[in-house]
């Protein structure tokens, strides 16, 4: 099992990203996926979650500027994060909701300067 992030960089603040996650070795239309985030000195958050039946949840600091997606046929999951803060700005995971498959996989690092 893997997950592999891609996508993050370094950006500007209101400006947009598009963070990219390619899963093997789970079926990502059986289970609810979701995107983590880890800044400096801090824990690991939720940011969003996609359900098998397409319902999705946002942390309330991302809710109306971040949309979590995926696409079954290519086994990816995506995050597309608009009017970027920098208080967004930490490494980014994608992993199965419940933590039960595989682990955490190298991230994207998003860095979001004022």
């Amino acid at each position: 099992v893997q997950f592999v992030e891609s996508g993050g960089g370094s950006t500007q603040f209101g400006w947009s990203l598009i963070l990219s996650c390619a899963v093997s070795g789970v079926d990502i239309g059986a289970y609810s996926m979701s995107w983590y985030r880890q800044a400096p000195g801090k824990n690991r958050e939720l940011v969003a979650t996609i359900h098998p039946d397409g319902k999705v949840y946002y942390f309330d600091s991302v809710k109306g500027r971040f949309t979590i997606s995926k696409d079954n046929r290519r086994n990816e999951v995506f995050l597309e994060m608009n009017n970027l803060k920098p208080e967004d700005t930490a490494v980014y995971f994608c992993r199965e909701s419940a933590l039960n498959f595989g682990d955490w996989g190298p991230g994207t690092q998003v860095t979001v300067s004022s």
